[in-house]
């Protein structure tokens, strides 16, 4: 049986408010095995987006262990996390946090050209193509759509094949039926280069898509069921 690639144990995280300690995630346990779809679903507050935050190494844990694609992210430095982050894993966000003063083309080699890929340019371009975008290469992202911008950014966290896809929201943003196209999109790329898909979502349509679904709420994960075989 494959080693999980998130695995976290008894999970903790508070942060200081000015009404004093927060508790944000309580005593969170959870595993995903590689290449599963998982959809995290629960009302505004209930941890799902800090619970996704501290798998990619962007919020530190106040307890627990916390396991990604091997490594422990409570011994990494920010440096290792940095590593980690341009080596496993890839992050689609609701907005869709590209460089504004760089084309498509240079979005998306910007983390290839970070790990010294001498073809960043060439995967880059092919990434793009393969989201449907291989006409707007030399674009700004002020140039361009908002679901045409989501899909730079998913050619993005895609460019260094990233074994983890990490999603926030990546639809809410968008209108309903761009909207759907991402979604199709990102089940595709999934799909196509095996990749292990958490996915934060409000939406239990979208949520019915993944093999997986994790309800969460205050806190706590509350329940935690798989999708029957067809």
């Amino acid at each position: 049986m494959n080693a999980p690639i998130i695995k976290l144990s008894g999970l903790e995280l508070s942060l200081e408010s000015r009404a004093g300690r927060v508790d944000i995630l309580r005593g969170i346990d959870f595993e995903v095995t590689p290449g599963q779809s998982v959809a995290i679903l629960g009302p505004s507050g209930s941890g799902k987006t800090s619970l996704l935050m501290v798998v990619a190494g962007l919020e530190p844990a106040t307890g627990g262990k916390v396991h990604v694609a091997g490594k422990d992210l409570r011994r990494l430095d920010e440096d290792g996390l940095a590593r980690l982050r341009g080596e496993a894993i890839g992050i689609v966000f609701q907005s869709f946090h590209l460089v504004p003063t760089m084309t498509a083309l240079e979005n998306v080699a910007l983390p290839l050209e970070f790990q010294g890929d001498a073809d960043a340019f060439a995967t880059a371009s092919g990434l793009l193509s393969e989201v449907g975008l291989g006409h707007r290469l030399t674009h700004f992202p002020a140039e361009m759509s908002g679901g045409e911008q989501q899909r730079v950014a998913i050619a993005r966290a895609l460019a260094t094949r990233p074994k983890l896809i990490l999603a926030d929201e990546p639809t809410g943003n968008l209108d309903g039926e761009t909207g759907k196209q991402i979604i199709e999109l990102l089940f595709s790329l999934h799909a196509k280069f095996n990749a292990t898909l958490v996915l934060v979502t409000h939406d239990e349509h979208l949520a019915q898509r993944c093999g997986r679904t994790v309800r969460m709420s205050d806190g706590h994960i509350v329940s935690d069921t798989y999708a029957e075989a067809v």
